[in-house]
């Protein structure tokens, strides 16, 4: 399974959601960088499941064991290892499952790939689960960038048709960045929050999910970072979104609404501030070909509907080659959305830390 992402920084997750644990590698950080794990956990703990009740009932506490890589509170250089228990499973909720897949999971297409091996149980390795150890990578990324003058925030932009407001994506602040951080419900307007939950619970109440767009900003990236053609921001962070269980879209900057604007209006006329090349405005989400431009790098994540939903659906029996009905059991979000807000910033933190160490390196064997 491919479950490692980065190339000077690189992240590897281990385990499946109802096995003994879950957990980490984290290789490339630099020695001596303090960090606190209190505001490690603090971070985990937005994420972590069974805290509201637009989330599942499956309650786990979340506690990271570090097992290498940190010494008297800092690095150390070598691999920085970390596991946690699983201490909340039913896995008899999910029996049958391997020869009867579940619509929208990867039941079926991970018995194919894997010949029937795979764990189904609660999704196994597939399952969101295993964001919790990305979260902590990310937490861990966080107080390396923070120290370098990067900050990095997210907030739910929509839950079904509920929506909140959009970012500036001019003139946005690293300290509005850290407020949202702290909100319970990641919004930049709080009356949004009632039209959301009620989404929410409309679905849960009537046995069904919602989807929904988390939308994230990267404040303090200095221009010239990134590669053209394929090693590019955009496609660089693209790719790593993807690994976010449920995410079927990513856009940058006006995204697919450029598709409908002329090119004089969808351009970002250059200006001079304080010394430094601005532009105007940031339809183009803070990236030109490929590169960071010094303006905030804005991106969208949309979030399908959870696919575990308490409705009869059709499968199909696998063993028998015949079309069966299926109700499954278990504890799931009826929006993965509301969770997936510091998933969707620990990833941005993985991917720009590991392109600013790069871009580091690169200048160190160029001998500037």
């Amino acid at each position: 399974m491919s479950s490692t992402i980065g190339n000077r920084v690189r992240l590897s997750i281990f385990g499946e959601s109802h096995g003994e644990a879950i957990g980490c590698v984290l290789d490339g950080l630099p020695a001596g960088e303090p960090l606190c794990m209190e505001e490690i956990l603090r971070q985990m703990d937005r994420r972590a499941p069974g805290r509201d009740q637009t989330a599942t009932t499956r309650r786990e506490s979340d506690v990271p064991r570090l097992v290498s890589g940190v010494l008297n509170g800092r690095t150390t250089g070598a691999p920085l290892a970390m596991v946690i228990r699983n201490e909340n499973q039913r896995s008899g909720d999910y029996q049958n499952l391997e020869i009867l897949p579940r619509p929208g999971h990867a039941d079926f297409t991970g018995h194919v790939r894997y010949n029937g091996y795979n764990d189904v149980r609660g999704g196994g390795h597939f399952s969101g689960r295993l964001t919790a150890p990305l979260v902590f990578a990310g937490a861990v990324c966080r107080q390396i960038l923070r120290r370098r003058g990067v900050s990095v925030g997210g907030h739910i932009l929509r839950i079904a048709d509920a929506a909140d407001e959009a970012f500036d994506p001019v003139n946005l602040s690293s300290q509005l960045l850290e407020e949202l951080a702290a909100r319970p419900f990641s919004l930049l307007r709080a009356k949004a929050e009632p039209a959301m939950r009620n989404a929410v619970e409309a679905a849960r109440m009537a046995a069904d999910s919602v989807g929904g767009v988390v939308e994230c900003a990267v404040v303090g990236l200095p221009a010239g970072l990134g590669e053209p053609n394929f090693g590019g921001v955009e496609n660089v962070l693209s790719s790593n979104l993807f690994g976010i269980p449920a995410v079927k879209g990513v856009e940058f900057g006006n995204g697919f609404a450029a598709a409908s604007l002329f090119g004089s209006e969808n351009n970002d006329p250059f200006e001079i501030e304080d010394g430094e090349v601005k532009t105007a405005k940031n339809d183009a989400g803070g990236v030109n070909g490929g590169i960071t431009n010094g303006m905030p790098l804005i991106f969208r994540a949309a979030f399908k509907p959870t696919a575990s939903v308490f409705k009869e659906q059709d499968s199909v029996d696998l063993e028998n080659g015949v079309g069966r009905r299926l109700l499954i059991k278990g504890r799931h979000d009826p929006c993965v959305a509301v969770r997936a807000v510091p998933v969707v910033e620990s990833v941005a933190y993985l991917t720009v830390l590991d392109l600013l160490l790069g871009a580091e390196k690169d200048k160190l064997n160029r001998g500037y």
